[in-house]
């Protein structure tokens, strides 16, 4: 019996990228500052920094040496508290919610924030603070020339940022997504592999730090696909799935993206089923199956195609989802390339029984 070719393109896969949402919660931060002698700091300048967010305020302490502010966003900051210039007196983790309200005070007697150890853990503690800001505004510029195309710009910025401090996955994770997009972006065939390469050994640092991190797996997945490692890629889908439940079902969609473009009929259809059975409404998992299983057809004795069960319902099951979507033309050419007919039921409610 004769086999039909897949008759699937090549497929572009979808990218996963982790989005942060911040709620437009905010809190309120009080405190006093007194000195050694229990007297009021006046004039102090209190500042509160959220190395998460990169999110930064400035306060003054009054004539009785209090500050206040409503209006914080909700998050945990460095509290510091700077005279002249310099910082004497600290407090890590002041958690801000949005119930209550948080104090923060400054007792340089009970802190002993004079001492020379104090005052350098404080200036210490600042200089990051400083440092993380500098990685935030690197991190923000990338993005800006990526999506002007300047893709090679971004990378040497991240590589800087990387210099200044390695211990962070984000600056890693984004400094491979640039090498990604540099890699889909080249021309030169050594050029494409080298960006593909750099940016699977930058996913692989940042999983270093970051190893339960199934987007970090989801893009080092890619980018072996890209560099035509194709059971590494499957691997680090099924490790994300398996590390990121809630976004399993894309996992697997990318999985059996990968392996229908390498001709693995039988393992994308796997890969679809567990999407599908994640997430009955991936409509491409349906539609991309039955390609593939198109792609598994025999002829009988009079010439005519066989093609596995299931395969008329996998397109049609992508017709009821996305009637108009992508993919909806070459699903009806397929359907009758089979001698299927197109359940036009799809999409549209059922007349009511009288």
């Amino acid at each position: 019996m004769k086999k039909y070719s897949n008759l699937a393109g090549v497929l572009l896969v979808i990218g996963m990228s982790a989005v942060s949402l911040w709620a437009q919660i905010t809190g309120t931060v009080t405190g006093t500052a007194t000195d050694q002698a229990g007297k009021p700091i006046v004039g102090a300048t209190v500042e509160l920094y959220n190395p998460r967010s990169g999110t930064k305020y400035t306060l003054k302490t009054n004539s009785k040496g209090q500050y206040y502010s409503v209006g914080i966003s909700l998050g945990t900051y460095t509290v510091t508290l700077v005279q002249n210039g310099n910082p004497i007196d600290e407090h890590g983790n002041a958690v801000i919610e949005a119930s209550g309200e948080r104090t923060v005070d400054f007792d340089l007697a009970k802190d002993s924030a004079g001492t020379g150890e104090q005052r350098q853990k404080a200036e210490s503690s600042l200089k990051n603070n400083e440092k993380l800001k500098t990685l935030n505004a690197s991190l923000k510029q990338a993005k800006e020339l990526e999506g002007a195309g300047n893709y090679d710009q971004a990378v040497t910025l991240l590589q800087q940022a990387t210099q200044v401090d390695p211990s962070q996955d984000l600056v890693w994770g984004y400094l491979g997504d640039a090498q990604r997009g540099a890699g889909d972006h080249a021309t030169d065939p050594a050029a494409k592999t080298k960006d593909y390469q750099d940016a699977v050994e930058s996913y692989q640092k940042a999983l270093a730090i970051k190893p339960t991190s199934g987007a970090y797996m989801a893009q080092l997945a890619d980018a072996y696909a890209k560099s035509g490692q194709t059971d590494k890629a499957v691997q680090q889908y099924a490790a994300a799935a398996a590390a990121d439940p809630p976004n399993a079902g894309a996992y697997y969609y990318n999985e059996g993206a990968v392996l229908t473009n390498t001709g693995k009929v039988d393992d994308a259809i796997a890969a679809f089923d567990k999407a599908i059975g994640i997430d009955p409404k991936r409509a491409g998992a349906y539609y991309w199956k039955g390609v593939d299983l198109i792609g598994k057809a025999t002829t009988d004795k009079t010439g005519k195609m066989v093609v596995p069960p299931g395969t008329a319902d996998a397109f049609n099951k992508y017709l009821e989802l996305e009637p108009t979507g992508k993919y909806a033309d070459a699903a009806k050419q397929m359907l009758s390339s089979i001698g299927a007919s197109v359940e036009t039921s799809y999409g549209k409610s059922k007349p009511s029984k009288k």
